[in-house]
């Protein structure tokens, strides 16, 4: 046993040297996260440390790995100290760029999220600072990307041409595909033209109704009014015809419409619009100086249509913007239909009548006789 310690002594203490080193470095890490996490929480306090956790699992796996191998070389032959020695360089290097990478796109995260708070603060449209922030943090992840690939000999022509400027759109356009270009484009458009922004209530569809509350470089997440998240490609929507209610003037005309039976008093029932309309606290005065001058009515009620089993009355109401207009419907609706049934007003059924010529009344009316079960 002492000859073998004695024989070995200076492998022993190569060894322990590596184990005290990882260990030492693994303390250091646990230091620095819990000294950096306080930091963050005191400085943003509803700020979660989820980037940090991560770097901390990365360096701790890193620092392990390197040791393991660093401790191969007690073990191995001296012909394969090259090629082990190679990968403890690759592996260290690779672990450099994923932390350096991480880190990297924490500070852009963090630096635009304190601008888009402050744009937010003064009222201003934060929009082109969270799509840049996107093209920020994929332009990091790119890069981080392609120095990863330089260290494989076999891909460094293709990493040094991507980084060499036209070879970057060359490389984009090669590996994304049509639909992913054709949203990225999109992402850019909006951003340039401005169709809509951050916060602004658009509809792109009866069923894509709702609050933009992201713009990627991707696409664009919209929350509907059942705080459902809906992403839709940028694509689709530059081909789309899109309704803003946030743009210009934010004043938005509700029509309440509902057909009554030719049997009723249209009088009577566009005088109950009218009055239900007026009463709506959501109602507001949309009229010129010249409308008002002239007496024209705050809620113009007219007939709009006379069709198969009912006539159609329109309402024009106006609110003060689209979330109201649509909860000024709504309870008109019901207010409506409720004084209707007071006065009487009748809102139809859809119904059908059927002629029948005498011979085919007469088959029928014999079916029908056929079919009944006999009496005892």
């Amino acid at each position: 046993m002492n000859n073998f310690i004695q024989d070995n002594l200076k492998a022993i203490y190569y060894v322990l040297t590596i184990l005290g080193l990882v260990v030492l470095l693994l303390i250091l890490t646990n230091i620095s996260h819990n000294w950096l996490k306080r930091k963050l929480q005191n400085k943003f306090p509803h700020q979660e440390s989820n980037t940090l956790n991560l770097l901390r699992r990365i360096l701790k796996t890193l620092w392990v790995v390197l040791g393991i191998i660093a401790i191969l070389f007690v073990f191995i032959d001296e012909q394969y100290y090259h090629r082990v020695q190679k990968d403890f360089w690759l592996i260290f290097y690779l672990g450099f760029v994923l932390v350096l990478t991480i880190v990297s796109v924490s500070v852009v995260q963090m630096l635009f999220a304190r601008a888009i708070a402050k744009r937010v603060e003064e009222k201003s449209d934060p929009t082109s600072y969270k799509f840049l922030r996107n093209l920020a943090v994929f332009g990091v992840y790119f890069l981080g990307v392609l120095f990863a690939v330089m260290a494989f000999p076999s891909l460094r022509g293709l990493a040094q041409t991507a980084l060499g400027g036209a070879g970057v759109i060359a490389l984009i356009a090669g590996v994304a595909s049509q639909e992913a270009l054709a949203n990225l484009v999109g992402g850019v458009f909006i951003i340039t033209f401005k169709p809509f922004k951050i916060f602004d209530i658009i509809r792109i569809s009866d069923d894509m109704v709702g609050t933009v509350i992201d713009i990627t470089l991707r696409h664009t997440v919209i929350r509907n009014f059942e705080n459902k998240m809906i992403v839709v490609p940028n694509s689709i929507i530059n081909k789309e015809k899109l309704i803003n209610y946030d743009l210009g003037d934010r004043k938005c005309c509700q029509w309440i419409e509902i057909g009554i039976s030719y049997d009723s008093d249209i009088d009577l029932a566009k005088s109950i619009m009218r009055k239900e309309c007026m009463q709506h606290p959501n109602l507001i005065d949309n009229r010129n100086p010249l409308e008002i001058k002239n007496g024209d009515p705050k809620v113009l009620v007219r007939v709009i249509g006379l069709n198969e089993s009912e006539v159609t009355l329109r309402a024009w109401t106006w609110a003060q913007d689209y979330t109201s207009s649509f909860v000024m419907k709504c309870d008109l609706l019901e207010s409506i239909k409720k004084q209707f049934d007071v006065q009487g007003i009748e809102i139809p059924f859809p119904h059908r009548t059927m002629v029948f010529k005498e011979k085919q009344l007469a088959e029928l009316k014999k079916q029908l006789h056929t079919s009944s079960p006999e009496e005892d």
